[in-house]
């Protein structure tokens, strides 16, 4: 089955769907299972394959979708990028082509980082990218393109 989702802003990359009624799933390499494929899915799957295939992360330091628990609540990262040390890196959120990056999506993103401690982000939406470094000396840092693992990790 080809793609039945629209051309994002990344390479185009083979995915294996598959049809159950009227949902279709898209099979998820790194966790080895199939998964409805959302609007929001379709740019995890497609983020993924970008930071591996294009910015050579390593598919053994990403997580998806992770619990987390904030204040007694419990939420769910998108993505978490880990160094070689399994420290986390880099955490990602993903939102649906049609969701703006605004300051609502930054503000769920710092409050999973607040957790996670991670020293760079990573917010898209397929169409867009928007890519820094929180420090406590500078604050926030925008790179003006995604930025590859060997590069991040010597920054």
């Amino acid at each position: 089955m080809s793609s039945p989702f629209p051309q994002l802003a990344f390479p185009n990359y083979d995915f294996r769907f598959k049809k159950n009624g009227d949902k279709i799933s898209v099979f998820d390499e790194l966790r080895k299972k199939w998964l409805v494929c959302t609007p929001e899915e379709w740019v995890r799957q497609n983020l993924v394959k970008y930071l591996i295939n294009e910015l050579n992360y390593h598919a053994s330091l990403i997580a998806l979708e992770k619990g987390l628990s904030i204040a007694g609540r419990e939420y769910r990262f998108d993505a978490l990028v880990y160094n070689r040390e399994f420290k986390p890196l880099l955490i990602i959120e993903c939102k649906a082509p049609e969701i703006k990056l605004q300051q609502k999506v930054f503000d769920q993103i710092w409050e999973y980082n607040h957790k996670i401690n991670a020293p760079y982000f990573l917010v898209t939406n397929g169409l867009g990218f928007i890519m820094g470094k929180v420090s406590q000396q500078k604050g926030v840092e925008y790179f003006s393109k995604p930025v590859d693992f060997d590069e991040l990790l010597s920054l």
